[in-house]
């Protein structure tokens, strides 16, 4: 996997990680695999929609998620992890911990929504090259003039 609870030591202390799930590992490892479905779903184009053909870039996420160690891009593996504590931090009920945890989990995906729209770019993370699979025979740009304006429907 992406991520895994030795990872978590990052974002949440052990004995925390350990009372909340009450020292569950399967628990840990669904929260470490919805986190990491969660950031594969920002950084995945959907290519049947014409707004990704504007010309961003297009991370090859498979390449991305498929590292392990000390391969994996350390940014994404922090977010990771914070999603993974969000999911982590459903499970308790302390307030100190969840308001915390929606914070860094609301900042996480923001992060990952502005790398997918290309609003900020991560150049070292592996990207797709534009060819007849990736770009369809949709044009990136359309053209042409609005219906005129008429009161008589």
């Amino acid at each position: 996997m992406f991520i895994n609870k030795e990872d978590l030591g990052s974002v949440i202390y052990d004995y925390q990680l350990d009372q909340i799930t009450e020292g569950n590992n399967d628990l840990v490892a669904q929260a470490c695999s919805a986190a990491i479905e969660e950031a594969r779903s920002y950084l995945t184009p959907n290519t049947d929609n014409k707004k990704w053909l504007d010309g961003r870039l297009l991370y090859d996420v498979e390449n991305i998620f498929n590292k392990v160690g000390n391969d994996r891009h350390s940014l994404v593996v922090q977010h990771c992890c914070t999603l993974a504590k969000w999911y982590v931090a459903e499970l308790c009920n302390a307030d100190f911990i969840y308001e915390k945890a929606k914070d860094r989990y609301d900042r996480a995906t923001s992060w990952f929504t502005k790398v997918a729209t290309g609003t900020i770019n991560v150049s070292s993370l592996p990207q797709l090259v534009r060819d007849e699979t990736t770009a369809g025979d949709k044009q990136p740009f359309e053209f042409g003039s609005r219906t005129k304006f008429n009161h008589d429907y």
